[in-house]
């Protein structure tokens, strides 16, 4: 096949999902999977090489062309409408999802310890969660996971990609620092304000006195 490259690119571009090697393979039956893979390879390389405004990544298990993450505030102003955010609700109840399922809605709860109804709704509205099947006990309650949707929005090639309890530490101990280093450089600007602040009382006691002493002469 001439320009397979080419091919390539366009299916990936025309595709309105992450674009799975397989996927790629049946589309391209002339072609050997080796090559494929090889090719997709080459294309990323060139991308990244590029450093242009776009590049392709292999997420949500497949391959999707991307805007890069440094030029989103350019990308944002061309979108008509905004970018859905999640309540720290959802994202609470989306993470125990992500990490132990699949998990019934009173396993969430146990977890959290409040009602999770309004937050299954929204990220099964969303598309992030879904109904993977039901668990075989008394009431048969849904079951729930995550779908290929969240493994895009979130910038994961698979579920495994998912940070694990070491690297959450140590994400959260770099938060931790940056909020230290910010309320550090707080008390430098205090001893200017306290001073500021000494100079009108000062200032606030000689008007005080003036006005005695012109009070006294009358």
């Amino acid at each position: 096949m001439e320009n397979i490259k080419a091919v390539i690119e366009a299916l990936i571009f025309a595709s309105d999902a992450p674009l799975a090697l397989e996927k790629i393979c049946i589309i391209l039956s002339d072609v050997e999977k080796k090559e494929i893979k090889e090719t997709l390879e080459k294309i990323v390389l060139e991308y990244n090489e590029r450093q242009g405004g776009i590049y392709l990544q292999e997420v949500a298990g497949g391959f999707q062309f991307r805007t890069r993450p440094e030029l989103s505030p350019w990308v944002k102003k061309i979108k008509s409408t905004k970018p859905h955010s999640l309540s720290p609700q959802a994202m609470e109840t989306l993470a125990i999802i992500a990490y132990k399922q699949p998990i019934v809605k009173s396993e969430i709860e146990s977890i959290r310890g409040v009602d999770v109804g309004a937050p299954l709704k929204g990220l099964l509205d969303k598309k992030l969660i879904r109904i993977v099947g039901r668990k075989d006990v008394p009431g048969k309650p849904i079951i729930y996971g995550t779908t290929r949707k969240f493994l895009e929005v979130f910038n994961l090639k698979d579920i495994m990609d998912l940070p694990n309890i070491r690297e959450l530490k140590e994400l959260h101990q770099q938060q931790e620092l940056q909020q230290q280093e910010l309320l550090e450089q707080e008390p430098e600007s205090k001893p200017q304000q306290e001073s500021e602040h000494e100079q009108e009382k000062e200032l606030e006691q000689k008007v005080e006195e003036e006005k005695i002493e012109d009070s006294s002469d009358l």
